[in-house]
């Protein structure tokens, strides 16, 4: 529309030109230039148009296809089926008043993903109870843990509101992320917490926490914590892509991985829940059937993984081959002849190493015979 609207504008003005000096100042011409102005900036003010949805994922390298890039993680074969995103439900849990404004953004970049906002304190009993029902909520599948979503996605500010979801996930056995930006904002982290395998987030409290000291009352009046936006997209980058990898299966999920934006460090590590935790005697007596669900996963994925090709066909014609394969054909090819109207200009190594024979006594021969000819030389 502002493309046309310009257009437009720039006719008027050739048609001004034409016209006599007289009809220029016309008020019909002047109120329809006015008119154009005015809708030329109503046009720049509105939102880009929203895209429509992908009904099909496909590879096609289009621009009117945003998932091209993505699709080239399957042809690769980093990602067996990367169709499969769209079956997963997660629930990402921000701080108040940010909801909508996160839910239209999130409409406005990707239409094809389905949203629901709710704008609760989950600190409260009415706003956990009410949390804890929109994990249940099973509108847009189920889990094998009974819940509507497949993972939960920490992004509040505070520890009492961390503390909330440690508990609702840990009723619910639900696995989540939690993440965090330091107050200085130069430092942060990401975890994953798998209730009864990994510590829980009340396993390992912040040293403030542990301490006994409120958080409330180190915030002070006239004083907020800094804000780095850099800082801020590096570990919302870590932790979408440690969720993605979650998903889908691919790579190496991180059960804890910092970020310290001063030095460029990334510590890594794992933690086990802490014996003394009041929520990991919860999950003992369920154990036994925890470790069978566990082991009759990694057999299915260990026979999926035999029956499977290590890649796929793709069009660059790569392929993968075991190490051992290789040196083997390496030991037979050594010694292996060159084909049919194909001969060696030079000797191979292994043909220079080897003594030929009778290659002293020709030596030694052609020393005595130079030997004679220099005695010559010097007798003439």
């Amino acid at each position: 529309m502002e493309a046309e609207l310009s257009e437009m504008g720039k006719d008027l003005q050739i048609l001004k030109q034409s016209l006599p000096e007289t009809l220029v100042q016309d008020p019909i011409i002047l109120s329809l230039h006015r008119r154009i102005e005015h809708m030329a900036d109503i046009a720049k003010s509105m939102p880009p148009k929203q895209r429509s949805k992908v009904k099909d994922m496909s590879g096609e390298v289009v621009d009117s296809n945003p998932y091209s890039r993505l699709m080239a993680l399957q042809r690769m074969g980093i990602v067996q089926n990367y169709q499969r995103i769209r079956q997963f439900s997660v629930a990402i849990v921000v701080g108040m008043n940010k909801t909508d404004a996160a839910v239209q953004t999130l409409s406005d970049i990707n239409p094809d993903v389905v949203l629901e906002s709710y704008t609760l304190n989950i600190t409260t009993m009415e706003g956990f109870d009410t949390f804890m029902e929109s994990l249940r909520n099973q509108n847009f599948g189920s889990t094998a843990n009974g819940t509507g979503v497949d993972l939960v996605l920490s992004c509040v500010d505070n520890y009492e509101a961390r503390m909330v979801v440690n508990q609702a996930c840990n009723e619910l056995s639900q696995t989540w992320m939690e993440s965090g930006v330091s107050e200085d904002a130069v430092s942060g982290h990401i975890q994953l917490l798998i209730p009864g395998e990994s510590a829980c987030f009340a396993c390992a409290p912040p040293l403030v926490v542990a301490s006994g000291i409120d958080e409330r009352t180190l915030k002070r009046d006239g004083v907020c914590a800094a804000s780095l936006p850099t800082t801020m997209g590096v570990v919302a980058g870590l932790l979408v892509q440690n969720t993605l990898k979650y998903l889908l299966q691919f790579g190496q999920v991180s059960p804890y991985l910092g970020y310290n934006a001063l030095k460029d460090f990334f510590p890594t590590m794992a933690m086990k829940p802490n014996p003394q935790c009041s929520n990991l005697k919860e999950y003992a007596a369920a154990k036994p059937a925890r470790d069978a669900a566990a082991k009759a996963k990694m057999e299915s994925e260990t026979s999926s993984a035999t029956e499977c090709a290590v890649h796929l066909d793709n069009e660059w014609n790569i392929s993968v081959v075991d190490d051992n394969e290789m040196e083997s054909t390496d030991v037979q090819g050594s010694s292996d002849a060159l084909p049919v109207g194909l001969v060696r200009e030079l000797p191979s190594a292994d043909e220079i190493q080897k003594p030929l024979v009778g290659e002293t006594s020709t030596s030694v021969d052609d020393l005595e015979e130079l030997r004679r000819q220099l005695d010559a030389l010097n007798a003439d």
